[in-house]
């Protein structure tokens, strides 16, 4: 996996080294793991530069879906990766810092003050790699998991198959993590939301580790949808309990009128703390998956720095274990967002007796 990775970056890295210069490589380097991180309009495997100076990239166009005064579908290889303009029904559109302007036959972008593309953007709802990446994961979920129940059903409850191997997760994470932070009487009707979440982020992890470069929990926009189903499945099915724990914190603990100076503290802080749950769990998938494919490829970048019989054999070895942690983080990170998620939705089902 490392070696297809390196070999893809290689390609992309050494096709420019032979005529920059040190530090134009370092910035080339930087460009590309920058570009790696963004999604982007197709699958790039890898790219190399012809004798006469021609990039030619190896990889799967997508199509491109825009609404510009009607419905504008065509192939994002006529960008040719923002090289090229794309003409479509006599309107042309640019691939500029991986987003699609609206712009003339020579490409004309216009700038604000602020340095700023003003050129109009049509609507885009183009099929991403990211797109593409968890429409794959969600066809591979459900037949596996279809095949799991299935096995069930044919064996008198006991899989066969990969569902052999699936079924102890599936376990865990009904009785070491929705049991105990949700409760024996509710944590039910929180399981399909905990188990799709906890496949479908790990899923997306771990492909984010193969050559074809997907960094799709990388995406905080991803994240972001994430976090916000954690926040609405947590609030629209709080409890009674849930919400006077927010508005009224303290209880019959002390009279009224002593409580309110201690709210005008207090119920802010709960109230703040509704927003900051949800929020802390998109930033921590999102930051720990960023920061683990920008050391990875740092690290392979470092091997056409040192170019040299010691550096870049080290620079292997070091990415070669940061992606063997990248799979333990892959599983983790999904395990940690399942866990806090289930905490929450504890929160949102707590009872108590009333006397």
């Amino acid at each position: 996996m490392l070696f297809t990775a390196s070999f893809a970056f290689a390609n992309n890295a050494a096709s420019t080294k032979e005529s920059a210069e040190k530090g134009d490589l370092k910035s080339e380097i930087k460009a590309y793991i920058a570009h790696h991180l963004l999604d982007s309009y197709d699958f790039s495997l890898f790219s190399y530069t012809k004798d006469n100076g021609e990039h030619v990239y190896v990889g799967l166009p997508l199509p491109v879906i825009l609404w510009d005064n009607g419905l504008k579908v065509f192939s994002s290889s006529q960008f040719h990766h923002g090289e090229t303009l794309a003409e479509v029904d006599g309107n042309y559109y640019k691939l500029y810092h991986n987003k699609i302007y609206k712009t003339d036959a020579v490409g004309t972008i216009v700038y604000d003050d602020q340095h700023h593309a003003t050129n109009e953007k049509p609507l885009d709802f183009s099929i991403t790699k990211s797109v593409v990446s968890m429409l794959l994961v969600v066809l591979i979920m459900f037949f596996l998991f279809k095949g799991l129940a299935q096995s069930y059903g044919q064996n008198k409850g006991i899989a066969t198959g990969p569902g052999r191997f699936f079924e102890p997760i599936v376990l865990y994470v009904r009785d070491d993590i929705a049991r105990p932070n949700i409760g024996e009487k509710k944590y039910k009707q929180y399981m399909p939301f905990l188990l799709t979440v906890f496949f479908f982020i790990w899923f997306l992890n771990i492909l984010g580790l193969t050559p074809l470069g997907v960094n799709v929990t990388g995406n905080i926009a991803v994240t972001f949808g994430l976090a916000l189903l954690t926040f609405l499945i947590t609030n629209l099915t709080g409890t009674k309990d849930y919400w006077l724990h927010i508005f009224d914190p303290l209880g019959d603990s002390m009279p009224w009128f002593a409580k309110i100076p201690l709210y005008i503290i207090l119920i802010p802080i709960e109230v703040l703390g509704i927003f900051i749950k949800p929020f802390s769990l998109l930033i921590r998938l999102y930051a720990n998956m960023q920061a683990g494919h920008i050391v990875l490829m740092s690290l392979i970048g470092l091997m056409f720095i040192f170019k040299s019989w010691i550096g870049s054999p080290l620079s292997f070895g070091l990415a070669f274990a940061i992606s063997l942690i990248e799979i333990l983080v892959a599983l983790l990170q999904a395990y940690i967002f399942t866990m806090l998620s289930a905490l929450y939705f504890g929160f949102a089902a707590e009872e108590h007796e009333h006397h």
